[in-house]
């Protein structure tokens, strides 16, 4: 008997080029032996209830490809389940952050290629309230821009976009007063920008998140910035970030299963590039090895290697 698949796609998705390659994709799953279900996304939620609502005991795949919210409603609906089926993922966003984080071919055939091979990578996946993330939730400054940016400016500008958009809003800073319980930590402060991440770059920037980042070890790496009391301080802070370096006495950076934040004014979130409401209260938690995402042998091999190499060093750090 052939094995299932469900097939989720944002058809507009980066530059709609999935449009392009939909019957190489296609073939490639039946050479593979797929019975194949195909849904192209209609609405912001509706691969989330797709994926939450499948029967159990069907299904022995399920493949989305879209940009890393498309990913991140079917993850949010897998985690939903008590039966988590595996993941496959063919990028076609503008960013890309998790399947750059995961070695995922850009390209679009070589990736559904991957979604039907044997070797999959165990991701750790965010919890955020009553929601999931797959790679980020942020607050404060730039994290409005995403969902701010109609999708054709995303398309033309890529990256740029984000920048852009987000230098508009330096001459009038936002910040919030909140108090963040970290690793047995508390802090009170004013900050303009947050994000809790399990992703080794963030906006197509790498460096972004910290140094030693691993996607399957319980862990996030967070940052925190302190709302400047001045010009001077404002370019440090940018500067800093400009270098993709976290290292200031501007910016509070952990490394955490678990952080809860709480202020007297409801803050607005973003969760993995899209509006994740406002909320006086977010308690983020990490769920370690949560689900399984398809990869190449080769990349799992690199990952492998890598993890057992940061594992050392941090090894022998603490010796």
């Amino acid at each position: 008997m052939r094995k299932k698949m469900m097939f989720i796609f944002n058809p507009f998705a980066g530059k709609a080029q999935i449009k392009n390659k939909l019957i190489d994709i296609l073939d490639i799953f039946t050479k593979n032996d797929f019975e194949i279900t195909i849904y192209p996304t209609q609405r912001g939620e509706d691969a989330m209830e797709l994926i939450r609502d499948l029967p159990e005991g069907i299904y022995e795949l399920v493949v989305c490809s879209g940009g890393d919210g498309t990913l991140d409603q079917v993850v949010t609906g897998m985690m939903k389940r008590q039966e988590k089926i595996p993941i496959g993922y063919i990028p076609t966003g503008s960013t890309n952050d998790f399947a750059n984080s995961l070695k995922i071919p850009k390209n679009i055939v070589k990736a559904a290629e991957v979604t039907v091979g044997n070797d999959y990578f165990l991701s750790d996946i965010g919890s955020f309230n009553h929601d999931n993330f797959v790679y980020i939730a942020a607050f404060g400054i730039f994290t409005d821009v995403s969902y701010q940016t109609k999708q054709e400016v995303k398309n033309i500008l890529g990256h740029a976009a984000y920048i852009l958009e987000g230098v508009k809003r330096l001459s009038s800073i936002r910040s919030y007063q909140l108090k963040i319980e970290c690793n047995g930590e508390i802090i009170e402060d004013e900050f303009i920008f947050g994000m809790v991440t399990n992703s080794i770059s963030v906006g197509g920037f790498k460096n972004m998140t910290g140094k030693n980042v691993l996607l399957d070890d319980g862990l996030f790496e967070a940052a925190f910035i302190k709302k400047p009391n001045n010009p001077i301080e404002l370019q440090e802070i940018i500067a800093t970030l400009l270098i993709e370096d976290l290292n200031s006495q501007y910016i509070c950076s952990y490394k955490t299963n678990r952080v809860v934040f709480s202020s007297e004014e409801a803050i607005p979130w973003t969760l993995d590039g899209e509006f994740g409401g406002e909320h006086k209260e977010a308690v983020i938690i990490n769920n370690k090895q949560a689900l399984s995402i398809k990869v190449d042998l080769e990349q799992k091999l690199l990952i492998q290697q890598h993890n057992e190499k940061e594992n050392n060093c941090t090894d022998t750090s603490l010796e």
